[in-house]
């Protein structure tokens, strides 16, 4: 019996054991899946991030759990992910949808990175979430009203994103744990519906500014009197503010500035709200009195009322709110235009972190207080501006050591500018137009090196040379307006050339002379340039072609002489232009067509002629003023400028006149010639031979040493733009050499890849080494180097001669600018040249040591300089013969068995090839 019950005792232990070992089993499995879900879902979010600058999910691999991963934390119990936290990692891509399998995530923290897409549905399955952070992503969209599913949600920060449509807040008020809705800049639309009441035990910060909700607040509102933070800023919210939301006593910020609310600020705010610390009621339409209980609010740090119709005067007690950080009162009708309207800033003395004060565009009259200047010296920002104040500025605003910006203008303020000025270092905005100060400016008002904005127009200051003994200091000036003053003096060249910052200079109505120094085209970043109503003088300089980003040019009403420089037109941004009522001649530069944003253009009462362009601005007469210019003609009908004579061809007086010439004409210069031949000629080559030799330099005077870097230097790089002329064997740029007191050459750089270049190079050498001619170019020195890439280098530089070569004078080409192309030359120039050329000649063949042939004679090798003094040059070719020992002698004569020269040009009688007997070869 003992044994049957003992056996069957064995027999239910064993399947019990059986039982709880399998139901072991299935647990552990169970749980291990549930584990798998959460590193799954991890690795699909880790899939969607396609940039990782910081590394921050290296760690996210096989090699590791993923509980151990980075930002990821897990539950002690169930080893489950509760949170996911990668706050500022710059991770760009999108939310996977699959983390909406972590259903036991608590605390999701994603913000401060590049996600973009929508949120996943699939967040509404997160049942325990409690914190939601996606702030300062790009993430769009509509908000998914099914996060109302997420019960335990406490805090909601989308901020900064892209996120459209209207806020779920039906659904979002059922969540009465909810205690932080912040969805700040967004493009959300809509109303705020009243069932925002709902969360009325729970809600404690609402912040919803910067987006696009309209209609009024619902009087539920009033309801949430946990309420602490209240942002509603820019936003197009209209009505008038429930007085309910004025009695929750928990409040500390109230921000509604930037939309339509009007009626009156309650009385007795500071009362009902006594914990307040931030009202900003900014830029909405309030009106009535100021509300004199807010001095009771003793937490106060900011105060708001700006861009309003509040008026009356600001309570005497004001300074009660001794915690004040910030006041702005400006653009209001505060103050009766008294003397008593400022009384208030005695009490201020007691806001001793008073950081910025704004009483600027109001009604305030009366003197400014002396008392202002026992104000804190926190004092970073004093605005004063647009108001009625009168008398001088007290002394001792010196104390304000951390002033940034002071502003005084459009008052009734006289008097000099108090001397302690030159104590506000930190200064970097200054504004004393429109009023009538007086006097010299303080010469220590730039020790404030960080001032960048200077306003003093519209005032009686006076002095002169203010650029050079006031202004140069202001190093970083950008903002300058010195206009309607008594300045004289000049324009400071050096003040231009070291203050290139400058982006808004106006000196206009004031009593400079002199001219506009052409250092004016160092300022590249100036916008707006008004030097009008001076007595300014000269020329126009063509460096303000280099104002590239010039929008604004006014010099009217000075004594600017000659022509409109035609670069002008590289201007891209030029809207307003008037240079009227000065002295300036010559055509309207055609060219000005061509800018396609002038809008204004003011040339009357000047001496300007020819025919006015008719396309671009001159097509419009309402934008273009011609006045007083009576040698202009054509043009628009609207302007009313008589017809521009028509020239058809030859009319027929004239053609009977060209043929008359055309016979006259040979007959006359045959005559001449013979005549000119003996007395120019003859005669004048023996003075140009005596001349020509008495002006050879001597070998004592030695070339000058250039290197190959200071030829880039000088030709900026041979820059195309100081591109003359291009040959066979390479190119020629102008130069300006700096370190001989830049004088002006000629470089003509070698391309040795060509053949013959090198050989080129060493018969110039050769031949220029001891030849010294009045009518031969000048040598100024030779190169022979490495470039920059390594590569051979090779130049020859000569003297620059400023009219170019014989050839554009005689043929110019269609590409020839226009002020070549209208030059020609006489019949005694052309005489002149070929005497030269001849002296040149003769000089090569009958005066050197070894006789030399130029071989390359023509006209573009024959070069001009100022006076039109011919110069033989370009002696790449040139051959040197030895003196024959006896010219009678067969073994005296040399021959030529090629032609050397220009493809496609031979001088006449040169083309048999015939013994050499001393002429040059072409």
């Amino acid at each position: 019996m003992w044994e049957l019950r003992s056996s069957t005792l064995a027999n239910i232990f064993l399947l019990l054991s059986v039982a709880m070992n399998f139901s072991v089993s299935h647990v552990s499995a169970a749980k291990q899946f549930q584990n798998e879900t959460d590193r799954l879902a991890l690795l699909e979010f880790k899939n969607q991030i396609y940039d990782d600058p910081f590394g921050a999910l290296n760690s996210w691999n096989h090699s590791q759990h993923h509980c151990r991963w980075e930002g990821v934390t897990c539950g002690t119990r169930h080893q489950r992910v509760i949170a996911l936290t990668l706050r500022h990692k710059q991770l760009s891509g999108t939310i996977a949808p699959q983390v909406g399998n972590l259903s036991f995530m608590r605390s999701m923290e994603l913000g401060e990175n590049q996600f973009h897409g929508g949120i996943p549905q699939e967040f509404g399955r997160l049942l325990r979430l409690r914190v939601l952070n996606l702030s300062s992503n790009a993430v769009g969209g509509k908000i998914p009203a099914n996060l109302s599913y997420c019960t335990e949600m406490i805090v909601i920060d989308l901020t900064s994103n892209k996120l459209e449509g209207k806020i779920p807040i039906d659904q979002l008020s059922n969540l009465k744990k909810l205690k932080g809705i912040y969805f700040t800049k967004n493009n959300l639309t809509g109303e705020i519906p009243s069932s925002i009441g709902n969360l009325s035990s729970s809600l404690i910060g609402l912040s919803l500014g910067f987006n696009n909700l309209e209609g009024s607040l619902p009087l539920e509102m009033g309801l949430l009197k946990r309420l602490v933070q209240l942002v509603l800023a820019a936003n197009k919210l209209s009505g008038i503010i429930p007085a309910s939301i004025f009695n929750s006593s928990a409040i500390t910020v109230i921000s509604v500035t930037s939309n339509y609310f009007h009626g009156n600020l309650p009385i007795n705010m500071g009362l009902t709200l006594p914990n307040l610390t931030l009202l900003a009621v900014a830029e909405n339409n309030f009106s009535g009195n100021f509300p004199t209980s807010i001095t009771n609010a003793s937490r106060l740090k900011e105060l708001d009322l700006s861009h309003n119709k509040v008026s009356g005067q600001v309570p005497a007690n004001l300074g009660d709110l001794t915690n004040l950080q910030r006041l702005n009162l400006e653009r209001n009708l505060f103050g009766g235009n008294s003397t008593g309207d400022l009384d208030f800033i005695a009490s201020l003395t007691n806001c001793s972190n008073l950081r910025i004060l704004s009483l600027s565009v109001n009604t305030f009259g009366g003197n400014v207080p002396k008392i202002m200047a026992n104000l804190s010296n926190q004092l970073t920002a004093l605005y004063l501006g647009d108001n009625q104040l009168s008398g001088t500025i007290p002394e001792g605003f010196g104390n304000f050591v951390n002033l940034i910006r002071l502003g005084l203008e459009q008052n009734y303020l006289s008097g000099v500018i108090p001397r302690d000025f030159g104590k506000l270092q930190n200064l970097q905005l200054l504004r004393f137009d429109d009023n009538q100060f007086s006097g010299h400016i303080v010469s220590t008002l730039c020790n404030a090196t960080t001032l960048y904005n200077l306003n003093l127009s519209t005032n009686q200051f006076e002095g002169g040379n203010i650029f050079d003994n006031v202004l140069m200091n202001c190093q970083n000036l950008q903002y300058l307006d010195i206009s309607q003053n008594n300045f004289n003096g000049i324009i400071s060249p050096h003040f231009l050339q070291t203050h290139s910052s400058l982006i808004y200079m106006k000196i206009g109505g004031n009593s400079f002379s002199g001219s506009l120094p052409p250092e004016v085209g160092k300022l590249i970043h100036l916008v707006d340039f008004n030097v009008s109503h001076n007595q300014l003088a000269g020329g126009m300089p063509i460096s303000l072609a280099d104002c590239s980003d010039l929008q604004n040019l006014f010099m009217q009403s000075n004594f600017f002489q000659g022509t409109i420089p035609p670069n002008l037109a590289s201007w891209k941004s030029i809207e307003q232009l008037d240079l009227s009522s000065n002295n300036l001649t010559g055509p309207i530069p055609k060219e000005l067509q061509k800018l396609q944003f002038l809008s204004y253009l003011n040339l009357s009462y000047n001496d300007i002629e020819g025919e006015i362009p008719n396309t671009g601005v001159f097509r419009n007469g309402s934008q273009i003023s011609l006045t007083g210019n009576n040698k202009l003609c054509g043009g628009i009908p609207e302007l009313e400028f008589p017809p521009c004579p028509v020239i058809k061809g030859k009319t027929r007086g004239k053609l009977k006149v060209i043929i008359l010439l055309s016979i006259v004409l040979p007959a006359a210069l045959l005559v001449l010639g013979a005549l000119l031949l003996y007395f120019l000629v003859y005669r004048k080559r023996e003075r140009r031979m005596v001349a020509g030799f008495s002006s050879m330099p001597t070998r004592n005077n030695e070339l000058l040493r250039l290197s190959y870097h200071e030829l880039v230097r000088a030709t900026s790089g041979f820059s195309p733009e100081n591109l003359i002329g291009s040959g066979n064997f390479g190119a020629v740029y102008k130069g300006r050499l700096g370190k001989y007191g830049n004088k002006l050459v000629a470089v003509k750089v070698l391309d040795l890849q060509k053949n013959g270049a090198s050989k080129s190079f060493k018969a110039e050498c050769k031949a220029l080494r001891n030849i010294h001619h009045r009518n031969l170019v000048s040598i100024v020195s030779y190169c022979s180097s490495i470039d920059s890439k390594g590569d051979e280098f090779k130049a020859l530089i000569y003297e620059l001669m400023e009219n170019g070569n014989l050839d554009l004078w005689l043929h110019p080409s269609e590409t020839t600018d226009q002020a070549t192309s209208s030059r020609s030359l006489n019949l005694l120039q052309k005489l002149n040249i070929a005497i030269d050329v001849a002296s040149a000649l003769q000089y090569l063949h009958d005066h050197c040591e070894a006789e030399i042939v130029h071989c390359d004679l023509k006209p573009s090798n024959i070069l001009l300089d100022n006076d039109l003094v011919a110069h033989v040059g370009d002696f790449g070719l040139a051959r040197l013969l030895p003196k024959p020992v006896n010219t009678s002698s067969e073994q005296g004569t040399s021959s030529t068995i090629a032609i050397k020269g220009t493809i496609g040009y031979a001088a006449p009688g040169n083309y048999n090839l015939q013994p050499f007997y001393g002429q040059d070869v072409t």
